[in-house]
């Protein structure tokens, strides 16, 4: 209980750093949205790439005590992206005030672009050019605190969840689009116990029901398995691609 509302305490903070940035530097929120959601992405593959890269190199074949080259596949078969140097968040953060940050962020969407074809023309990236140097190194740094370095388990993708609940309250998109709640979506998948079979859901949105489905697959000591990745072209679903998902 106690790591949950440290969690909680850390979701609220960064929530209020941003919208506090958002108000001082006068844009709105259908200007934020995008840009942001697409940094928590970065964040987030960054945060699942390191979690697994550690065990990928100790499993590596060597020849004359040399490891190959690190792949996306080693990564795809951990549920990972593999995210180029120049697409690590630790790099982009460390830029000095002098590089263009939106040309950094829009290379790096990029490169992970050019690595997986299922999110060709799906992440942000003209938007950065219309936020400020400085905006986005401040975004960089209240989404890279020290603190998220020692936590465990799946965090970005908590906070990826709870940005994407207060910006729908803020309606950062409209067109009759509307967020489900993740304790709606919870609700429904421990109702219906997807402890085997298949989900398809056509109209996925941010894909609460795959991401749900599969954690509950995990409490049940099952492993989810992708069986085939179908991405709708929406910058903010990124963070949790769509997909079909085999439950058992």
């Amino acid at each position: 209980m106690a790591q949950l509302e440290n969690i909680e305490a850390i979701e609220k903070r960064l929530w209020n750093a941003a919208d506090t940035l958002r108000a001082n530097s006068n844009y709105a929120s259908n200007e934020y949205f995008m840009p942001v959601m697409g940094l928590i992405f970065l964040r987030h593959a960054y945060s699942r790439y390191l979690a697994v890269k550690d065990g990928i190199e100790a499993n590596l074949p060597r020849r004359g005590g040399k490891a190959r080259p690190l792949t996306k596949e080693d990564f795809s078969q951990k549920g990972a992206i593999f995210l180029r140097p120049e697409a690590q968040f630790d790099y982009l953060v460390s830029l000095p005030d002098s590089a263009k940050r939106d040309r950094a962020i829009q290379h790096a969407m990029d490169t992970i672009e050019e690595d997986y074809d299922g999110l060709k023309g799906v992440l942000p990236k003209g938007e950065y050019s219309e936020l400020d140097n400085e905006v986005i190194g401040q975004l960089l740094r209240t989404l890279n605190p020290e603190e998220l370095r020692q936590v465990s388990g799946d965090i970005f993708g908590r906070i990826y969840e709870y940005f994407l609940t207060q910006f729908a309250d803020l309606k950062a998109h409209d067109d009759g689009e509307f967020f489900t709640p993740v304790s709606l979506v919870q609700m429904i998948t421990n109702v219906i116990e997807l402890d085997h079979g298949k989900v398809l859901d056509l109209a996925c949105g941010s894909c609460g029901m795959f991401v749900q489905s599969a954690h509950f697959v995990e409490r049940m000591r099952g492993k989810p398995r992708v069986i085939r990745p179908v991405i709708e072209a929406r910058p903010w679903q990124a963070g949790h691609p769509a997909h079909q998902e085999s439950c058992g």
